[in-house]
């Protein structure tokens, strides 16, 4: 029998996805069975083990890859407890503006010639130096290669996060309507002075917010990459919180955040957060984003159920890029529930993860006060 992909993207409980396809992954088995941060994870987990590593690693990825927060974690993780100094200090990353592999065009964004590079030469000319031991001025090089996008040029640096980095704050503001990019939502550098009214939107799981761009892979229905936003931003379940234009050049590298305050009628949801350009013609393209399962707000080892209508602070790692916003350009970031079918969607209910088939639809409200000031957590550098 054909099963088409929607159905396959569509089916609850996802513990039984193996039985609607009529295949037996023991993998997938396994990973339904550990939802949260246990020995599981733990014995195959590099970040375990980066004081045993006595070798230098060669890390090259995409800012938008699947896999960019490992990429990141590895280097960063091998250049500060790797077994040796050799381990440490020889180690490398190069990260570019790519999905699973380099181009120039990634998403909707043209980055230029500069974009792409050799994955294989860059290899290559790595392993010659550190495994026969040929002179070619690799050890004369910063470790760190990242591509600022934007700027659309390639950093060298030497360490990552960059030790320079001025982490600043822009907050959220509105007076109760940052619904949609039609809404009143701004960001500014300034911190709630004020009791401002709360954002408030609706988390239907039935009518999930659509994966549109962002960190992705090989052959999915929602391609990697920086892609238009009016989609996603024309929706009133999602909200949205626009800076004034830029005067001059804002550059970002390195670790992004966002803190939420928050609260939900539900006692488990999810919260998805955007990093987004918007050019001044208006289109906005993702540059970063990141996903909080609200269960896992203390740690992913010991989930913990919300308290309905309690306020929770919630922080949302969206991971890492390099951005140079341009004058006449604009900083948004975008919040709501679902990013799918990228990320599965969460029904609300607390059920363990991956056995229920039932929905709750959950209403959800974003604070920005002065006591409970949400905001994004920028990496700025000069």
């Amino acid at each position: 029998e054909n099963i088409s992909y929607d159905k396959v993207l569509w089916h609850m409980p996802l513990n039984t996805m193996q039985e609607l396809v009529g295949r037996n992954a023991q993998f997938y088995k396994d990973w339904m069975a550990h939802p949260d941060y246990d020995d599981y994870w733990r014995k195959i987990n590099v970040e375990e083990v980066f004081e045993k590593i006595g070798i230098p690693i060669h890390t090259f990825g995409g800012w938008f890859d699947i896999f960019s927060q490992g990429t990141l974690r590895g280097y960063a993780g091998m250049s500060k407890k790797g077994k040796t100094e050799t381990a440490r200090k020889g180690s490398n990353l190069i990260i570019g503006p790519w999905g699973h592999g380099p181009s120039q065009i990634t998403g909707d964004v043209d980055f230029g010639e500069t974009a792409p590079v050799d994955s294989s030469a860059v290899s290559l000319r790595w392993y010659d130096y550190w495994l026969k031991g040929i002179q070619n001025g690799l050890d004369k090089e910063p470790p760190v290669k990242l591509f600022t996008m934007g700027s659309n040029e390639w950093m060298w640096e030497n360490e990552y996060p960059i030790a320079r980095t001025q982490y600043t704050e822009m907050y959220f503001h509105s007076d109760g309507e940052a619904n949609s990019k039609r809404g009143d939502g701004t960001l500014t550098w300034d911190k709630p002075v004020s009791s401002e009214p709360a954002d408030r939107y609706t988390y239907d799981p039935n009518h999930p917010v659509p994966s549109v761009g962002g960190n992705n892979c090989c052959g999915t229905p929602t391609p990697a990459g920086p892609r238009e936003q009016n989609e996603v931003e024309s929706r009133r379940d999602v909200l949205v919180y626009t800076s004034d234009f830029i005067e001059e050049p804002v550059r970002i590298a390195g670790p992004v955040k966002v803190v939420l305050y928050a609260s939900s009628d539900a006692v488990d949801t999810d919260f998805v957060a955007k990093l987004v350009d918007v050019y001044p013609d208006g289109k906005a393209y993702n540059m970063a984003e990141g996903i909080m399962r609200a269960r896992y707000h203390k740690s992913l080892e010991e989930p913990e159920l919300l308290e309905p209508g309690k306020v929770y602070r919630f922080e949302i790692d969206l991971v890492g890029t390099s951005v140079e916003f341009q004058q006449g350009h604009r900083i948004r970031v975008q919040v709501a529930s679902a990013h799918f079918p990228q990320f599965d969607r969460n029904p609300n209910t607390g059920e363990p993860f991956g056995t229920g088939d039932e929905i709750k639809i959950a209403k959800q409200t974003v604070y920005h006060t002065q006591a409970q000031p949400s905001h994004v957590v920028l990496p700025i550098v000069e």
